[in-house]
């Protein structure tokens, strides 16, 4: 499967400073320690990496209405890969974050808790939120503490939100960045399929693939040197080696959300295997899409839309086509294709 593929402080928040942050400062924390000096740390969870196919419903209803979202920021560890653990930071226990999902018009009451025994504060900045800091200012908490907001959807597309509090590219980088998704007041076509991704670069004190307990590594980071770059979390996640890739038959169409966390490196989204059918870069589901993309540029803090459909059997690889993060640094997800072959379309033996 991956053979052809060569694989054997910024003191911010909500893009700007939020009140009584700087009182925990996250840099004792990151004090850069030699990996193999560490062992592996016991788990706080088998997994970190979403599911890209546990994402809400689309929306069927004409009116707008008042929606009840729960965040719980969680730092945990969880592995890179094999033999590598880290202590991410989280929304919701996964990376990215829960897909929130509402329509136009929509009123979003937004409830933060910061789970006891977490040893920062976080906070949540959405890029669908007219308001300071994006809801960063209204939702910042220490740990144990728990608040609540409350913010209009006024207009519609794929926005980030991610946390930021002092150090927020610290706590982005450590998987606290996910989608919210604010529908057209007509809704979405119809599609058979959607699927759910985020891409983040991680920077640690080991090599990928190092064993041990990897610390964050702050020079890496200013230096925007990752360590790891990966899709949903951890390496080749979302593959048939780890814990499995969806699937679509052949005939069906897919909508495939994709937001780059970063925090700093673009993403040259490309599936191998396919190209987009259809591309709303930005999210920006308002205007028309681009046709027949074969790789789309996403910022970080940045999202994109796109579709595809099955023709022939046989996996899609999900890249990032800087090509060395795929085969070095662990940034690749698949769907599988099922199905009859189609020898119009494409014949492997001739």
């Amino acid at each position: 499967m991956l053979e052809a593929l060569g694989v054997g402080t910024a003191a911010l928040a909500g893009c700007a400073s939020a009140p009584g942050a700087q009182q925990q400062s996250t840099e004792t924390e990151t004090t850069p320690q030699e990996p193999a000096m560490n062992a592996a740390q016991q788990t706080d969870v088998d997994r970190i990496a979403a599911d890209p196919t546990a994402i809400p419903d689309p929306i069927d209803r004409s009116e707008p209405k008042t929606v009840s979202v729960e965040m719980t920021t969680k730092e945990q560890v969880a592995e890179i890969e094999p033999g590598v653990t880290y202590t991410y930071m989280t929304f919701g226990d996964q990376i990215p974050g829960p897909m929130i999902r509402v329509r136009r018009g929509d009123t979003v009451e937004l409830t933060i808790t910061n789970e006891e025994g977490n040893s920062m504060p976080h906070n949540i900045d959405l890029h669908a939120v007219r308001g300071p800091g994006g809801g960063a200012e209204a939702s910042m908490v220490t740990p144990g503490q728990t608040k609540t907001f409350r913010f209009k959807a006024t207009y519609p597309g794929a926005f980030i939100y991610h946390c930021a509090v002092p150090n927020l590219d610290m706590h982005i980088s450590s998987g606290m960045f996910g989608m919210i998704l604010v529908e057209p007041k007509d809704g979405l076509p119809e599609v058979d399929h959607e699927f759910y991704f985020g891409q983040h670069e991680l920077y640690t004190t080991g090599d990928a693939g190092e064993e041990g307990h990897h610390d964050f590594d702050m020079d890496a980071m200013a230096a925007e040197e990752p360590t790891y770059v990966l899709m949903n979390g951890e390496k080749y996640a979302i593959t048939p080696d780890r814990y499995g890739a969806p699937s679509m038959s052949v005939g069906d169409t897919a909508r495939v959300y994709f937001v780059a966390g970063g925090p700093n490196l673009d993403s040259s989204f490309h599936p191998i295997g396919s190209v987009w059918d259809e591309v709303w870069q930005q999210g920006s589901i308002a205007g028309p899409p681009n046709k027949f993309v074969q790789t789309t540029p996403v910022k970080p803090g940045s999202c994109a839309i796109a579709t595809l459909h099955a023709e022939v059997p046989g996996p899609i690889k999900l890249v990032d086509h800087a090509l060395s993060r795929v085969a070095r640094k662990g940034m690749m997800a698949i769907i599988n294709r099922e199905g009859q072959a189609n020898p119009e379309v494409f014949e492997p033996e001739v």
